[in-house]
This record gives structure tokens, sequence and C-alpha cells, in this order.
């Protein structure tokens, strides 16, 4: 019975995550203290890859530096935004401006403290990235990162040509 219980509550799970293929609305602060609505940050004239990662999570550091060395070639040729989604909680986000100083980025970091982004995007573990096409739509993700995990994204990217 409890096998059961177990397996209808992954298949309605299953069915939840499939069926939301949109980018939730939640109020997050961007590392400046100002309010952004999750929605405001997609890119309508094309697609938009959201990171969760955290200033403890060296793969999540490693993913999003390798980003930034391609980002401005992904930029002329697909249009792409990077935000970076920080889950770093009220005792390490006092780290995530000084890191973000420190390694110079060029996309947009936004900050969610309490983790409601991360809840509404079924995000478990970071680093965690999603790609959205210029509708909104969610198209492809994937969890955790490898060294040479950005030539699966390149490619991803190039789909939405």
């Amino acid at each position: 019975m409890k096998q059961l219980f177990f397996l209808l509550i992954l298949a309605l799970s299953a069915t939840f995550v499939t069926a939301q293929n949109k980018v939730p609305n939640v109020q997050l602060k961007d590392i400046d203290g100002n309010t952004v609505n999750t929605k405001d940050l997609l890119n309508p004239d094309g697609p938009t890859v959201i990171c969760f990662w955290a200033t403890w999570c060296s793969p999540c550091k490693r993913e999003l530096n390798n980003y930034a060395e391609l980002y401005e070639d992904w930029q002329a040729e697909t249009n792409v935004k990077i935000i970076a989604v920080s889950i770093d909680d009220q005792r390490s986000v006092s780290r995530v401006a000084p890191y973000i100083n420190s390694v110079e980025w060029e996309y947009q970091v936004v900050l969610d403290p309490n983790s409601q982004f991360k809840r509404a995007m079924n995000v478990i573990n970071v680093p965690h990235t999603f790609l959205i096409d210029k509708n909104g739509n969610i198209v492809w993700q994937h969890n955790n990162y490898a060294d040479g995990d950005e030539d699966e994204l390149h490619e991803q990217l190039q789909k939405l040509q």
C-alpha cells in the first residue's frame, strides 16, 4: 500500500513538473536591493538562461564562470540573456555581492534567500539551469555541472534560432 501511495505521489508530481512549462511569478531582490519580478527577467527578444547557484557551491561557480567567458559570443549569436539566481540563505547572502564583484559577471544576479523561486521551479539541488524561449516556455533544463556542459547549453541555444 505504501508503494502504491508513493507511486501515486510520484506520478502526480511528475505531471505537475511537466505541466509547468512557464516561469512562475515570484518577487525577488537584485543585489542592490531592488524588487524584481521573475517574469520581468525574461528576454522577450531571445532566449533566457536561468541558473540557480550558491556561493558555497563549487560546481555552480565553475558553471557560471565558464558561461561568463562565453557570454559575449553567445549574446552576439543568439541574443541570450543569463540570469543567475542565488539561493544563498540569510546566513550566506552577504557573500553574494563580494563574490560577483570579484568575478565581474556581465549578467544579472538576483537573490532568492527564502527559496521561493527555487521551490516554484522545482529545483532540488544546485546548480540547476533552465533555458526559456522568447515566449517564456521552459524548453530545456539541466541539473548539476561538469566541465563541457556549456557546450550542451550552447547547442540548445542554437536550436532556438
